[in-house]
C-alpha cells in the first residue's frame, strides 16, 4: 500500500489512502448510491453487505417517505455493523461530459459534508463516487472532488479529518495528483 497523501486545510487533516472503505473507523463513511438506496454494485453493494440488515431497513423507509434520492443529494442512516457510526449516502452523476457532470459531482461531496457538519461529525470518509459504474473519468472525478472538499473546508469547516479512500491504484494516483496539483506538494 502506498503511503497516504496529508494535508492541513484549516483546521481539517484531508487524507488521501489506500483502502477499503467499509474498514474506516471514521464517524461516517459515504455511500456512492444509486436513486433508490437499494444498494447494488461496487462500493454501494460492499457498504449495504457489510452493513447488514439495518441499512437497508433505514434505506427502504426514506424512499418510502421522501422518494427518491437526485444525484448530487445526500441522507444518511445508522452502519449497522460497520466500524463507523453513520452512512452518508450520496448520489453521484452518471458521467456524459464536463460540463453536465462536473457541478452534480462536486455537489455530491458538499452535501456530504454538510450533513457530517449538521450531524455533529468530526470525521467522514470518501470513496471516489461515480468512477466505477457511473464512468467518470478518475483523473476528472478527483480534480472535482479535491476542488470542491478544499473550497468547503476553506470556510471554516468544524471537521477534524476528510479521508478520500481509494480502493484502486489508478483511483490512489489520480487523487494524489488532485491533492498535489489543487493543495500543492508540502506536507
Amino acid at each position: 500500500m502506498p503511503e497516504p497523501v496529508k494535508r492541513r486545510i484549516g483546521n481539517t487533516d484531508l487524507v488521501v489512502l489506500q483502502g477499503d472503505i467499509t474498514e474506516q473507523a471514521t464517524d461516517a463513511i459515504v455511500n456512492a448510491a444509486n436513486s433508490g438506496l437499494r444498494g447494488g454494485g461496487g462500493v454501494d453493494g460492499a457498504i449495504h453487505r457489510a452493513a447488514g440488515p439495518v441499512i437497508d431497513d433505514e434505506c427502504r423507509e426514506y424512499v418510502r417517505k421522501h422518494g427518491k434520492l437526485p444525484p448530487g443529494k445526500a441522507m444518511w442512516t445508522h452502519a449497522g455493523n460497520l466500524p463507523a457510526k453513520y452512512v452518508i449516502h450520496t448520489v453521484g452523476p452518471i458521467y456524459r461530459n464536463d460540463e453536465v457532470s462536473a457541478p452534480v459531482l462536486a455537489s455530491a461531496y458538499r452535501e456530504s459534508l454538510l450533513l457530517a457538519e449538521k450531524l455533529g461529525l468530526e470525521s467522514v470518509s470518501f470513496p471516489a463516487i461515480s468512477t466505477g459504474v457511473y464512468g467518470y473519468p478518475v483523473e476528472k472525478a478527483a480534480a472535482v472532488a479535491v476542488r470542491a472538499i478544499v473550497e468547503h473546508l476553506r470556510t471554516g469547516s468544524p471537521l477534524k479529518l476528510v479521508q478520500l479512500v481509494c480502493f484502486t491504484d489508478a483511483a490512489f494516483a489520480a487523487f494524489q495528483k488532485a491533492v498535489e496539483a489543487i493543495c500543492g506538494n508540502a506536507h
